[in-house]
């Protein structure tokens, strides 16, 4: 018996849900009701249209109505608005683009209505000046003010995702930007240490930065807005534009009695399904499975919404389909860098109770992106977190000019697939001089996390050299290393001495040992140690981590 789908919500989870309905089945009829003017767009491009980088809007319209209804034969019917859904007589009321009310009725109903940026009760907020990219439309608003209405500069609020990468666009465009975060960091995935190097190219590039500091109004002033700070600071720019977080789009299923989270998200279970055996939801707007630490989380994130549309297709047409939860893989272009992470952050641990050296490790690597001797090469730094028996890897965290989204791809598979801190040493990857080293990254994170459990190595904070101050620093570079970047404060043996004048150390004093980005501070240590020294730690990621993350912020 043919049975009719209706999906709610276009983009990437409800088209990819429709796309793979239609390919199971050809004899399902599918409706798409997508409220805005678009059913799929990259909306993970729109910064770049902004910014100009991409020149052509029209690349941005993934599928329009007429070429989903050609190729998928799908009913696509865009401003059309889900009003209510009535789950006892199965039918949806819709407000057509005409304004008329219809009802459209289904078999089984999937809801992909995905999420909306938020947008505070601060005093000021409605000014047409205070924007947020979202949708296509918000991506026109946004260039017309740059391109028609000549605006010079632009205050971005929120350092996430859209805010970064609206840094860089803006500043493309010309825009002298200031960047305005509530918290002491931006990319809030990122630990504050791996977020520092992000702050040091943001201030490199020229970006005004306001870190743990809260907007407290917006004042229209002329042709522009006064943004007041919670410090007392007061940031003027033509426009601003808002990206401080997204809320999901679930009141149309609250209003249908559906199970929903304390978050506004809707309940689901592993096949997508909520409370409701008729109706499944996918993407911003449905909870899914922490893949990391268990439990319930939201993940609004386009691949995950791709894939869980997939699900929810598979399971509609009888198959058993289960989507296994989201890791929070992500990459994002700041400026020069890549910035990329999978898994769980340090502070999460930390806020769920769990103790480093108690619970799990982190270790911190530099490396060069390629053979050094390749020209090119640039520095890489890698963060790994894990449990203390190696089995498990809780999340990693990368950031560099080149490689970061590799390395970061290559630790989401292990993660994914079950694999431990044994299973980074064992990798066997991809090595050219123009593309990786012998000993990748990913291979020595195994190789130091390794040598952390089995006692033959300990790593001191990435603050350390400021903040030991009865702790003796040592600095292992050769006197050309040090004099291109010193680091106050140290003392200075070279390596091939250190036999020879570990006399002029104390052994009973904290050694922490520095090299250019970690090697040779690790050979180093093993000398002081089987020579008697008690506590001798690696300062992570070595010196190019150091003038990385201790560049000046405000």
């Amino acid at each position: 018996m043919m049975k009719k789908v209706v999906i709610v919500g276009g983009v990437a989870g409800g088209a990819s849900c429709a796309a793979r309905l239609r390919r199971l089945d050809e004899s399902t009829e599918i409706v798409l009701l997508e409220r805005g003017e678009y059913v799929s767009y990259a909306n993970c491009g729109l910064p770049y249209y902004v910014g100009g980088v991409i020149p052509d809007r029209a690349a941005l319209l993934l599928e329009t109505p007429e070429r989903m209804h050609k190729r998928f034969g799908i009913d696509v019917r865009v401003r059309n608005e889900a009003l209510r859904i009535d789950r006892s007589r199965k039918v949806v009321t819709v407000r057509g683009a005409s304004g008329e009310e219809y009802e459209e009725p289904y078999d089984v109903l999937v809801i992909a209505s995905g999420s909306s940026p938020l947008r505070p009760g601060i005093p000021g907020i409605d000014s047409p000046r205070v924007m947020t990219l979202w949708t296509v439309p918000d991506a026109d608003r946004l260039r017309g003010m740059i391109q028609e209405r000549r605006a010079q500069s632009a205050a971005i609020v929120g350092g996430g995702f859209i805010g970064l990468e609206m840094a860089e666009n803006l500043h493309a465009a010309g825009l002298d930007v200031s960047l305005i975060e509530a918290l002491d960091q931006v990319m809030a995935p990122l630990d504050y240490e791996m977020a520092q190097v992000l702050h040091g190219e943001l201030l490199r590039n020229g970006v005004s930065l306001h870190l743990g500091d809260g907007v407290q109004s917006f004042r229209e002033e002329g042709d522009g807005v006064e943004v007041a700070l919670a410090s007392g600071t007061k940031v003027k720019a033509d426009c601003v534009v808002l990206s401080i977080g997204v809320r999901p789009n679930g009141a149309l299923a609250k209003e249908a009695g559906l199970e929903m989270n304390p978050r506004g998200g809707i309940v689901t279970d592993a096949h997508r399904r909520t409370s409701d055996p008729n109706v499944y939801a996918v993407g911003d707007v449905a909870e899914v499975e922490d893949f990391v630490l268990g439990g319930r989380t939201m993940a609004p994130l386009a691949g995950p919404a791709n894939r869980q549309g997939r699900v929810a297709a598979d399971n509609i047409q009888g198959m058993d389909s289960v989507y296994e939860g989201t890791q929070g893989t992500f990459v994002a272009k700041v400026f020069g860098l890549a910035a990329a992470a999978t898994g769980v952050n340090e502070r999460t641990l930390t806020a769920r109770g769990m103790v480093r050296g108690k619970d799990y490790e982190s270790v911190i690597l530099t490396q060069h992106s390629h053979a050094k001797y390749y020209p090119g090469h640039s520095m890489l730094f890698l963060k790994l977190l894990f449990s203390l028996d190696g089995r498990k890897i809780y999340g990693a965290q990368a950031v560099g000019k080149a490689g970061a989204d590799k390395r970061i791809d290559v630790l989401a598979t292990v993660m994914r697939l079950g694999g431990g801190v044994e299973a980074l040493k064992r990798l066997e990857l991809a090595y050219a001089p123009p593309y990786a080293s012998p000993k990748d990254i990913v291979n020595m994170a195994g190789f130091a996390a390794g040598n952390i459990l089995s006692g033959l190595a300990s790593f001191s904070e990435w603050d350390a050299i400021e903040k030991s101050r009865d702790a003796i620093v040592l600095d292992v570079r050769e006197d050309w290393e040090r004099k291109a970047a010193p680091v106050p404060g140290v003392a200075e043996i070279v390596l091939g001495s250190l036999r020879d004048r570990m006399g002029e150390l104390d052994p009973n004093k904290e050694v922490i040992i520095l090299c250019a980005i970690g090697s040779r501070a690790h050979t180093a240590a093993r000398i002081l140690v089987q020579h008697g020294f008690r506590n001798v730690k690696i300062y992570p990621g070595g010196a190019s981590f150091y003038h990385a993350t201790h560049s000046p912020t405000p």
